[in-house]
């Protein structure tokens, strides 16, 4: 496909060799820009951006899999509001991005980028080791150029993971900022849509079009009332006394050259004005939200992804339910090559939204990771953001050696809804690592104003080396 700009007498995307059903080849696909210029009316936010989706958001003009082969004919023919609001606002849809298959829900020994659709995605600073996931692609795609942005989901660590160990910026917003509908979903408690981009800049600029609220999404309500126009709210001196609190209780569980990596930011950070303030004690809490977050997504699985089933057109997906997914997947050998599907299994086996052990859980997870977590912490020692490093090094796929994950900052965030930004901190033996930035509810504006800082006074990013 070619992509015509300016100079050309409209915007335009020419595609050259089709663009799926009641898309002719060689048919000029009219933009939401080209009616805007046609009429007078000047340049969309995004007119002309070429943006790739994770292959769980819907649109009108390709299947949505989430990686599945039972979602593979799944074509309904709508798009997100998400990807409406990026239409509408001018940029191009290139395509999709291969995915941790169903988000990493599938199974617990599940391989982070591998789908039965897609294959594995690799990370092009090393191949053979992990991209992470589950917007794995999302993450590669922009870590190698193949477009400025992507959009990926996050339930727990799927935005900020990948685009920590690919070198480029990822940003979870507060859950209920951008709308979840028509995304294949793991848990409306902790479900979110956000940006990946090779700058903070970027990635603000693309929150700005797709945040608002969405009357299918409840979560939303607030949105409009909350979001403002991130890319104007950047401020490259605003970490200049700003009292950043560094997350000490976790850095025991990353490796050493991670943790040096670390301790560099910190003096970046100083440089640059802010106040590194040591936080030794964790929430009381801590070791007991994982526990409480999985029954909750385990629960909120089995739900809605039941009523995302029951969206799509029945002649496309035969599976209508998670039962039916999972004898589906029994019963084709390339679904279970590599791991098998033991939390649909106990996804399966729970007991409903009203079940007292998933609504003691909802509500002690986000009581622990909320008020009595980031918050707490946040107010006791008068900071503005909590730091520390997304997670380590990428480590290998192979799930026979003992190089696995280390450390990961992302379960505080994710549990509570709270926004969570990763911005490349530097290199752990030659791999990325990333740098988290941490705030409250709705303090999307600022911990993006935060990390811009940190990105321009630092400039860690190096682009992973050509094939």
């Amino acid at each position: 496909m070619a992509i015509y700009g300016p100079g050309h007498p409209t915007w335009a995307l020419r595609v050259d060799q089709g663009a799926g059903e009641g898309v002719a080849p060689n048919a000029v696909v009219v933009l939401a820009s080209d009616i805007r210029w046609s009429k007078g009316e000047g340049e969309g936010y995004l007119d002309g951006l070429p943006i790739l989706l994770k292959d769980n958001i819907e649109t009108r003009d390709m299947p949505t899999t989430a990686g599945s082969l039972a979602l593979a004919a799944n074509a309904p023919g709508r798009d997100a509001p998400l990807v409406a609001r990026l239409r509408d606002a001018g940029a191009i849809i290139l395509g999709k991005t291969n995915l941790s298959e169903w988000a990493n829900i599938r199974a617990s020994d599940s391989i982070s980028g591998w789908s039965a659709v897609g294959g594995q995605t690799r990370n092009p600073y090393a191949p053979e080791r992990t991209p992470c996931g589950s917007s794995s692609g999302s993450a590669t795609a922009v870590a190698i150029g193949l477009a400025p942005v992507a959009i990926g989901t996050e339930t727990d660590g799927s935005i900020t993971c990948p685009a920590a160990v690919n070198g480029v910026v990822g940003f979870k917003p507060t859950v209920g900022l951008v709308s979840r509908t028509h995304i294949v979903p793991i848990s409306h408690s902790q479900d979110t849509a956000g940006p990946i981009a090779r700058t903070v800049e970027d990635a603000a600029i693309v929150l700005t079009v797709i945040a608002g609220s969405d009357p299918a999404d409840p979560a939303t309500l607030e949105a409009d009332a909350r979001k403002v126009d991130y890319r104007a709210a950047l401020d490259s001196n605003s970490l200049r006394g700003a009292r950043i609190g560094v997350m000490r209780f976790l850095l025991p569980s990353y490796s050493a050259d991670t943790r040096a990596e670390f301790e560099r930011a910190q003096a970046g950070l100083s440089a640059a004005g802010a106040e590194v303030v040591e936080i030794e004690q964790g929430p009381a809490d801590l070791p007991a939200i994982g526990g409480w977050e999985l029954t909750v997504l385990l629960t909120e699985l089995k739900h809605d992804l039941n009523a995302y089933l029951a969206s799509t057109d029945p002649t496309q997906v035969k599976t209508r339910t998670l039962a039916d997914v999972i004898a589906f997947n029994a019963a084709e050998p390339r679904e279970l090559v590599l791991f098998g599907q033991d939390l649909f299994e106990a996804a399966q086996a729970t007991g409903g939204l009203s079940d007292p052990a998933y609504v003691e859980a909802r509500a002690r997870s986000l009581q622990a990771a909320g008020p009595d977590g980031i918050d707490r912490m946040m107010a006791d020692h008068r900071v503005v953001a909590l730091i520390a490093p997304t997670t380590s090094r990428a480590w290998t796929n192979d799930p026979r050696d003992e190089d696995e994950m280390q450390g990961s900052a992302s379960r505080l965030a994710a549990v509570a809804g709270y926004p969570h930004l990763s911005v490349p901190m530097g290199f752990d033996r030659g791999l990325p690592v990333g740098l988290s930035f941490i705030g409250g509810k709705w303090d999307d504006a600022r911990i993006l104003s935060l990390g811009h800082a940190y990105e321009r006074a630092t400039r860690e990013r190096r682009a992973p080396p050509l094939p």
